[in-house]
């Protein structure tokens, strides 16, 4: 029988330890700030029928659905984000929800696109959104979780750019750009600005909508409209935008309102800011959009987006549903973690490793081991026996802070050997409590032997 290569398709990753657990310990640290903010979690399947998933999107999102017949000859896709499916679950349940309903979905998406660094078609999307309420307060909410999420996962520097659809989309009326679909074609194209410039945002232009030159310069001139000062100054000084018509009057004022709700919390007022060229690729957008960019890495993108949605119920439902929300691109965050020298280095989950000098040992070795794990330290037994070189070595290799060893005169008297592997330092025969009491306040500090 022929063997099998072994190979990955292109756009799909697997994710060795080291990568893998610092996935899962960004995760566990963004679900406990969703939870803070009383956000509860739920699951919806990677599968849907196809017809609760075509025509969410944009155009270029339906061309990247990964769509087929399933065994039953029914018409499926796979999920392209986590927030149709939550229209759809919401739809479905909702007599069974309360609202407004607060929630968490963290999960896999897929999406058929040109894969790049940081970007690829199997990707996960933490979401969290606020649904049933059109309060501005949700939006200003939906923006503190954004900055608590990225402040506790260690960054510092990072802005979250604001726009407003209405504002897009009076601009596109006041440049001659009528219907509903050109509109969402010029959008999209702009939202395109950071990554093929201007040049290229003037090119795509003139070919997909045949705009004259006038146009397209207008058109740039208001999209290219970012704060560069204080809020305060930057209204002020586009304040003459208000009269071009209701549709950015409108988005005008809920910015106003949204900045007057951040401006008494504990936020750097430097932290966001308003940029007339984010626009979000998904049409479902209605109201406040935003981005997230890390100032220290701005090619990688966006890291966290998202915005208000009035009407993605429609599709199921002849209630209007509103909801704002946001999503986390975890594995693009994860890679610019990674450049930026900010990911953990650990191969391993536990603190501590024990090792035996006798296989008589592991009876013990496994009974120190349950009372370490009951008073909260994780922590693994090396299961052969072997030189102390080689199984310091693996204790090295995994990222172990502490390692255990058991002798015969540590088996005879019941104590243990104590080695902290980052000082060196190491204690002899010392009581489980004693160790327990170092390890523990090594969490802040080396521990002193």
């Amino acid at each position: 029988m022929a063997l099998v290569t072994p190979r990955t398709l292109s756009g799909f990753k697997d994710r060795l330890p080291k990568e893998a657990l610092a996935k899962t310990h960004l995760l566990n640290k963004v679900s406990n700030v969703f939870m803070n903010f009383g956000f509860v979690p739920i699951e919806t399947p990677h599968l849907e029928y196809a017809d609760v998933l075509v025509k969410q999107g944009s155009d270029e999102i339906q061309k990247e659905l990964y769509r087929f017949k399933d065994h039953g000859e029914r018409d499926v896709a796979l999920r392209f984000d986590l927030t149709v499916p939550l229209a759809r679950f919401v739809s479905q349940y909702k007599n069974e929800v309360d609202l407004p309903f607060k929630r968490f979905a963290i999960g896999s998406v897929f999406r058929g696109e040109r894969a790049q660094r940081g970007r690829y078609r199997e990707f996960t999307q933490c979401d969290f959104d606020f649904i049933g309420s059109n309060s501005i307060s949700c939006d200003a909410e939906i923006l503190q979780v954004i900055y608590a999420s990225l402040v506790g996962l260690g960054i510092d520097e990072f802005t979250i750019w604001l726009n407003h659809r209405g504002i897009l989309n009076g601009i596109c009326e006041y440049c001659g750009i009528i219907e509903e679909k050109d509109i969402n074609t010029a959008l999209r194209i702009i939202d395109k600005l950071d990554k093929i410039q201007i040049e290229g945002v003037r090119a795509e232009l003139h070919k997909e909508l045949q705009l004259d030159s006038t146009r397209i310069e207008q058109l740039l001139k208001y999209t290219s409209i970012k704060q560069q000062g204080d809020s305060e100054s930057f209204f002020e000084s586009i304040a003459y935008m208000a009269d071009f018509n209701e549709s950015i009057k409108k988005g005008l004022d809920d910015l106003k309102a949204l900045h007057k709700v951040l401006s008494s919390l504990q936020m750097d007022r430097d932290t966001y800011r308003i940029n007339f060229s984010i626009a979000r690729g998904l049409g479902y957008y209605t109201g406040i959009v935003y981005e997230t960019t890390l100032n220290a890495l701005k090619s990688i993108g966006s890291v966290c987006s998202g915005g208000r949605y009035d009407n993605l119920t429609r599709t199921f439902s002849k209630d209007k549903m509103s909801g704002v929300g946001a999503s986390i691109g975890i594995d693009r965050l994860l890679a610019a973690l990674e450049e930026l020298g900010l990911l953990t280095k650990k191969a391993t989950s536990a603190r501590a490793l024990i090792v035996c000098m006798d296989s008589t040992y592991f009876g013990y070795a496994h009974l120190l081991a349950e009372s370490f794990r009951q008073s909260k330290v994780p922590i693994e037994v090396y299961p052969e026996i072997s030189k102390l070189k080689k199984q310091f070595a693996y204790a090295n290799t995994k990222g172990h802070e502490f390692v255990i060893v058991i002798g015969e005169s540590e088996f005879s008297s019941k104590t243990l050997t104590l080695k902290n592997m980052t000082s060196g330092m190491q204690i002899e025969r010392i009581s489980f409590l004693k160790a327990l009491t170092l390890i523990r306040e090594d969490r802040e500090e080396e521990i002193r032997i």
